[in-house]
C-alpha cells in the first residue's frame, strides 16, 4: 500500500533541488575530493568523475526520488511495497538496513560537525589562531566527552530545523543554507587565489596526467567519489522524492542536484588546495585537512580569521543540510512504523543520535564506527536500493512514475543504463569498499 504522507511537500522546484543539494553536498565534496582529484591525474580524474556523476545523477538520482514519490514514503514503506509488487515479503527488514545506515552516518556527522561548530567559534573568538592546531583539535577530540556542548548544539539545531516540517524547515532552511554555502566558498576561492605559490594548487588540481587513466584504481575512486558523493544510498534521496509534487519533473531536478554538487566540489578545490600548496602543506591529509591542515594555512594568511570563521561557517551549512537529510529518513520511519507524531518521533531521533554519539566522540572511536557504516552498511543499503527499484519494482514501473510532470519522453538508453550498467556499477560499489582499505567514498 502507499503511504498518505502526513509531512507536507517542496512547495518549489529550488527548495527541492537545494534541498537535495544540501542532503548531497558534504564532507566528502570538502576535503575528499579536491586532494583525491590531485592524486589521481588532476584534470584527468575529472573524466571518469564526471561520466560517473552524469550517470548517477540520471538513473541513481532519478530512481530514487521516483521510488520515493511514487510510494509516498522512506526506504521501509518502499521497500515494503516493492517487495509486495512481487508478492514477497521482507521488505520493511531489507529497507530497515539503508536506513540504519543514515542513522550510523548521522551519530559520526554530528559529532564532526561538533567540530566544526566549535573551529567557529574559536576563529571568532581568535583561540583557533593563537592554538597549536594539532593541539585546538586534540582538545576537542581525544579525550571522552570532550565536545558534548558543540555535539549537543549541532543535534539541536537539526532537530529544531526538523520539527517546522518539509516546505517550514528543511525546504527554508535549505533556501538559505545553501546559496550562503556557495557564496562564502567563492569568497574563499578568490581571495585564495591572490596567495603567493596558489598557482601550484591549481596545477595539481587541473594539470592533466593523462597516464592516470590507464589505472584502473583511477577509475573506481572516481566511481566511488561521484556514488557517494549524490548520495544514493538507497535511503535518504527516497524520502526527499516521497516530498515531491507530482507537477515536478524528477530527471531535470536529478540533474540540477547532480551539477550543483559538481560545483561544489569544484568550488571546494578552488579554495582549499591552493591554499595548501601556498603555504607548502600536505593536500592529502584526510579528514585532519579541516581541523589541522586548514587552520594553519589560516593562522599564517593575511585576515585569517575572518576567512577561518567564514570556511568553517559554510562548512557547518553543508554539514546542518546533510545532517537534516539522514535524520529526516529516521524520523520519517518513526512516524509511520511506530505511529508517532512529528515532533515526538523527530526529538526521538535526536535523543537517539546524541545518546549514541556521546559514547564515541573521540576521534578513534568515531573514526572505526565510521568506517564500519560507510565501508559495510552504505553501500549495501545501496545496492539493495538499486536492485529493489530496476529489478524488484522493475523499470517499467518507475518510468511510469518519472514521466509524471514531464513532457519529453526518456531516452532508450534509460532501461538497460539502469537495469544493467548501473546496477551493475552499485555492486562494484560494494566490492570495492570491501576490497579496497578504507572502502572508496
Amino acid at each position: 500500500m502507499k503511504q498518505k504522507n502526513e509531512n507536507g511537500t517542496f512547495t518549489s522546484k529550488v527548495g527541492f533541488v537545494l534541498a537535495a543539494v544540501g542532503s548531497a553536498v558534504g564532507m566528502g565534496n570538502i576535503w575528499m575530493f579536491p586532494y583525491r582529484t590531485g592524486q589521481y591525474g588532476g584534470a584527468a580524474f575529472l573524466i571518469p568523475y564526471l561520466l560517473f556523476v552524469a550517470l548517477f545523477g540520471y538513473v541513481g538520482l532519478s530512481g530514487e526520488f521516483a521510488f520515493g514519490r511514487l510510494t509516498g514514503t522512506g526506504p521501509i514503506g518502499s521497500y515494503e511495497y516493492a517487495m509486495k509488487s512481487r508478492g514477497k515479503k521482507g521488505g520493511a527488514f531489507l529497507g530497515a538496513i539503508p536506513l540504519f545506515g543514515s542513522l550510523g552516518i548521522a551519530i559520526g556527522y554530528a559529532i564532526i560537525v561538533g567540530w566544526v561548530v566549535r573551529s567557529a567559534f574559536g576563529a571568532l573568538t581568535g583561540t583557533l589562531m593563537r592554538t597549536e592546531p594539532e593541539v585546538f583539535f586534540s582538545q576537542m577530540s581525544s579525550a571522552h566527552l570532550s565536545s558534548v556542548p558543540w555535539h549537543t548544539i549541532v543535534v539541536l539545531m537539526t532537530v529544531a530545523i526538523l520539527i517546522y516540517g518539509v516546505s517550514g524547515g528543511i525546504e527554508k532552511i535549505n533556501k538559505v543554507m545553501m546559496p550562503a554555502f556557495f557564496i562564502l566558498f567563492l569568497i574563499i576561492a578568490v581571495r585564495v587565489a591572490f596567495l603567493p605559490g596558489a598557482l601550484d594548487g591549481y596545477r595539481y588540481l587541473f594539470v592533466p596526467q593523462w597516464e592516470f587513466l590507464l589505472n584502473p584504481k583511477t577509475w573506481v575512486m572516481a566511481m566511488g567519489q561521484a556514488f557517494f558523493s549524490l548520495s544514493v544510498t538507497g535511503s535518504g534521496m527516497i524520502i526527499y522524492g516521497s516530498y515531491l509534487s507530482k507537477k515536478e519533473d524528477i530527471v531535470h531536478s536529478s540533474t540540477m542536484t547532480a551539477l550543483l554538487d559538481t560545483c561544489a566540489a569544484m568550488l571546494a578545490g578552488f579554495a582549499v588546495i591552493p591554499s595548501v600548496f601556498a603555504f607548502g602543506l600536505d593536500p592529502a591529509s584526510g579528514p585532519k585537512l579541516l581541523f589541522i591542515t586548514l587552520p594553519r594555512v589560516f593562522q599564517q594568511m593575511p585576515m585569517g580569521r575572518l576567512f577561518a570563521f567564514l570556511f568553517f561557517l559554510s562548512v557547518l551549512f553543508a554539514g546542518i543540510t546533510s545532517l537534516a537529510n539522514m535524520l529526516e529518513a529516521v524520523s520519517e520511519a518513526a512516524q509511520t512504523r511506530l505511529k508517532l507524531k512529528r515532533k515526538t518521533a523527530v526529538v526521538l531521533s535526536g535523543v537517539a543520535t546524541l545518546a549514541v554519539g556521546l559514547l564515541i566522540e573521540q576521534e578513534a572511536l568515531m573514526g572505526r564506527w565510521m568506517d564500519i557504516i560507510t565501508i559495510y552498511v552504505v553501500p549495501i543499503g545501496a545496492i539493495l536500493g538499486a536492485v529493489m527499484i530496476y529489478w524488484v519494482l522493475g523499470v517499467k514501473e518507475i518510468k511510469k512514475e518519472l514521466m509524471l510532470g514531464r513532457e519529453k519522453t526518456l531516452s532508450r538508453v534509460f532501461d538497460p543504463l539502469a537495469k544493467y550498467v548501473y546496477v551493475f556499477l552499485a555492486a562494484l560499489v560494494v566490492v570495492f569498499s570491501f576490497l579496497i582499505p578504507g572502502g572508496i567514498g
